[in-house]
């Protein structure tokens, strides 16, 4: 029974932390987004996003991002400066293909920097991905 069981393994479903100009602050906010570079929408997109570090965790926080469509991109949050110091993760779950998706992505303290910042798919940004 147990090899009955199929696994839909997530690809071209990214999270990225974006460093950008906050026009309503006047400063450079680090932002995350989730991007579908998928030729398909997802559905039901929901993010589960934390940070921890040794006993030190910051609070679950939880979107509902609805459906993203084909190559497109949606904001999840606004990372504090205080938050990059420690290991930021991203729970990631959505329906496709009439299947559901989950992945999760870490990104590891201190790692999310300028230093780090690649292109990014579909969004015309540079900013920093994990696997």
């Amino acid at each position: 029974m147990k090899k009955d069981i199929e696994i839909p393994i997530a690809k071209d479903v990214h999270v990225a932390i974006v460093h950008e100009w906050n026009s309503e602050f006047l400063e450079k906010n680090w932002n995350a987004y989730i991007i579908n570079d998928r030729d398909t929408i997802i559905e039901a997109v929901i993010v589960v996003s934390n940070g921890y570090e040794g006993d030190r965790k910051t609070s679950t926080m939880r979107h509902g991002l609805g459906d993203i469509r084909a190559k497109d991109f949606k904001k999840i949050e606004v990372l504090q400066e205080d938050v990059l110091a420690f290991n930021n993760e991203f729970f990631v779950t959505y329906f496709a293909d009439d299947k559901l998706y989950e992945k999760r992505f870490l990104f590891k303290k201190h790692s999310i920097k300028e230093s780090n910042a690649q292109s990014l798919p579909v969004m015309d940004l540079e900013g920093v991905m994990t696997k």
